[in-house]
């Protein structure tokens, strides 16, 4: 059995899907893999380094999908990938399923079994295959990194001879992976942090980092049985918006973090909170992709209003691609080690185990 992987649209992702570690491991199950030639150039891997695990290298995207019968992408499949596909092969990446429902539906065509992998169950056996934290993570690091980096002012406390640089105040929007993740750079970097979100469990886990968490006085908790949060009701988010108007006027740098599952990114800064925002505050947008937490941002676009800066980039993880790609194949590889039988020595499509059933993409009637 043969695991392909092709080359990305690298104007839109750097991130690929094999790693000559991960590479390595695939091979160690009995597999076998094929690339197409410089699958990796652009992040600094050269063929060789696959090569010298065993990979097969091949000289087009249509040959390595001619010989593959399972595929794994980072994004949903181009239009000319789809049509190079084979029937029958196996298809796992992030392929968004609400978003690409056209895509997805010329794909079924050719009897392809398609696994997305945003989809996991949160259980523990899952959590080597976690897509979403693992990625979110470096979200939640990096969103950090470039809010400082517009910011132009320092963020610890300094305590000078020509006077006191007083400390950053940091508010995180949302407090999951990326939010967690947010909070604990800031810290580290020596901002003062705060942070809400809707599910009452992030009350403990905001503190255990050093931050400051903004309760909504008599919110209910808004998580649903997976761990994730779901949509608040109106009342909520007028208690919250009266909470955030304060907070935000207080605060030189606001990371944004809040996703419901398959919806639009909940709008929580509004544009009265923007205006009352000091001039050179920073909010930095990771929800952008999906309508965005904060009035006016927009995608791979820095928009200025009143002297605050928001920050909308579309694909963080190309600026930290090499780990992101690394976790990334990771997830993979121990999602593939779940799926392929070294007894049958074929892929097993087992819907009673509960990773395969969830992240399997069912064709609709």
């Amino acid at each position: 059995m043969i695991v392909g992987s092709i080359k990305e649209d690298l104007s839109l992702e750097k991130r690929v899907s094999i790693t000559p570690e991960t590479a390595k491991n695939i091979i160690n199950l009995g597999l076998k893999i094929c690339i197409e030639n410089g699958y990796a150039n652009h992040i600094g891997i050269r063929d060789e380094e696959y090569k010298n695990v065993g990979v097969e290298i091949k000289s087009s995207p249509k040959e390595v999908l001619d010989n593959s019968n399972l595929l794994v992408k980072v994004n949903c499949p181009s239009e000319k990938e789809i049509s190079n596909l084979k029937d029958k092969t196996i298809l796992i990446g992030m392929f968004n399923p609400s978003k690409n429902q056209n895509k997805l539906k010329e794909i079924f065509k050719k009897n392809i079994d398609i696994f997305s992998l945003e989809l996991l169950p949160r259980i523990t056996r899952a959590q080597s295959m976690d897509v979403l934290s693992s990625q979110a993570n470096l979200a939640g690091y990096r969103a950090v990194v470039e809010a400082i980096y517009e910011y132009e002012k320092a963020v610890p406390m300094m305590m000078t001879a020509a006077g006191t640089v007083p400390a950053a105040k940091v508010l995180v929007i949302g407090a999951g992976v990326a939010g967690l993740q947010a909070i604990a750079t800031a810290k580290r970097l020596g901002a003062i942090v705060s942070a809400t979100d809707v599910r009452a469990a992030s009350k403990e886990q905001v503190e255990s980092l050093g931050g400051k968490f903004l309760t909504v006085e008599g919110s209910e908790n808004l998580e649903t049985k997976g761990g994730y949060a779901k949509e608040a009701g109106e009342d909520f988010k007028k208690k919250q918006a009266q909470v955030l108007e304060k907070a935000a006027s207080n605060s030189d740098i606001i990371i944004c973090t809040a996703l419901i599952p398959g919806k639009p990114a909940p709008r929580i800064i509004n544009e009265k909170m923007i205006d009352n925002m000091k001039q050179g505050s920073v909010i930095f947008d990771l929800a952008v992709i999906q309508g965005g937490n904060a009035a006016y941002s927009e995608v791979d676009k820095t928009v200025i209003k009143k002297g605050v800066k928001i920050i909308g980039i579309g694909n963080v993880m190309n600026k930290l691609p090499i780990t992101a790609s690394s976790l990334y194949a990771k997830n993979i590889f121990s999602f593939i080690r779940n799926l392929y039988s070294k007894e049958k020595k074929e892929f097993v499509l087992n819907t009673e185990d509960e990773i395969i059933k969830n992240t399997l993409i069912k064709k609709e009637n």
